[in-house]
């Protein structure tokens, strides 16, 4: 059975953590069903909303943020561009004002606290991960819709499970492993040759590059802020953030204010293997503790999951001498 043709900008997404499946897809979940509701020009008639969070999503709801997700959502703001230390003040002042600028334009009472409801014990029987939105009209009219984080930060509406299939026709169509071999086999391509040539399906090669870099330049600036950003963790177990402390360590007292003069630290370490493994495992343990914050992470494929890739890509940036824009993409088109 043909599978959707899926981009290497749908396995690394750029959002905001903690979870791919818990706070990226709620988030655009919310989006879509605002979305909906302004391209039937029905948002201007809205008087109230609330969201039904079922199953996974009402039991680990709060730790992974699903609340703040949709809330945010609904209010227009978009995790990509969002800058990260708003969203905390957003949700303050939504609490505190009880309004919500629905899509950033329709005011409406919202009291996060009662219009944003976990249902612990009720699953949805499609995915765990359900979750439905209703809206009031003025007029009394009620919209709802359903829908469902099927991971990665991927969201399917209900009745819409089987996913309206991608038109695009790759030139060389990948379901398996033993798809990708037969391709490069085939062709004597490498595997970033073939995934580039079926990137062309959507795109041009600069644009293709320059959405891969931008990648690569996300991870890198998460990686750094793990590692300068001190304090605990959220969720109220008083965990310490331990990629700032390790950083200090290592880089023994060795000044640097911005990334450049970072990298040019740690550089002068040397090449001892253990020295590169322990800062390979902070740039990692960076990424996950800004994932766990309410950070920009890359979903790779997965927050959960997001900082493996940034840390081996950072391993041969700063270790390897590697600071070659087409071999970075290379090893971004490969992984994906």
């Amino acid at each position: 059975m043909p599978h959707e043709a899926i981009s290497v900008f749908d396995m690394f997404k750029i959002g905001v953590g903690p979870s791919s499946s818990h706070t990226l897809g709620p988030w655009r979940a919310a989006q879509r069903f605002v979305q909906s509701l302004q391209s039937n020009n029905q948002l201007s008639l809205v008087t109230g909303v609330q969201v039904l969070l079922y199953g996974s999503l009402a039991k680990t709801g709060k730790g992974h943020g699903t609340d703040v997700a949709v809330i945010l959502g609904l209010a227009g703001a978009d995790p990509v561009t969002i800058p990260v230390e708003d969203i905390n003040p957003t949700i303050a002042r939504i609490n505190e004002t009880g309004f919500i600028a629905l899509g950033g334009e329709q005011g409406i009472a919202f009291q996060p606290a009662t219009d944003v409801v976990f249902l612990v014990n009720e699953t949805l029987p499609f995915h765990p991960n359900g979750m439905s939105f209703l809206a009031t009209l003025c007029n009394g009219e009620n919209i709802s819709q359903t829908w469902y984080s099927i991971g990665g930060g991927f969201v399917v509406q209900e009745g819409e499970a089987a996913a309206q299939k991608s038109n695009v026709d790759l030139p060389f169509p990948v379901n398996t492993a033993d798809d990708l071999l037969h391709w490069c086999m085939k062709t004597g391509m490498h595997v970033h040759e073939v995934v580039l040539e079926n990137e062309h399906a959507w795109r041009d090669e600069a644009a293709t590059k320059a959405g891969v870099l931008n990648i690569w330049h996300t991870m890198r600036d998460c990686i750094y802020r793990g590692c300068h950003t001190q304090g605990e963790l959220p969720g109220g177990l008083k965990v310490k953030r331990r990629a700032f402390d390790l950083n200090k360590k290592m880089l023994a007292g060795k000044s640097c204010n911005d990334y450049n003069s970072w990298l040019e630290a740690i550089q002068s370490g040397g090449q001892n293997f253990q020295y590169i493994l322990d800062w390979v495992s902070c740039f990692a343990l960076a990424v996950n503790e800004e994932n766990a914050s309410f950070g920009r992470v890359v979903t790779a494929p997965t927050n959960g999951a997001a900082g493996v890739i940034p840390a081996v890509l950072m391993y041969y940036v700063a270790f390897s001498g590697g600071n070659d824009e087409d071999k970075i993409m290379q090893f971004l088109l490969t992984a994906s």
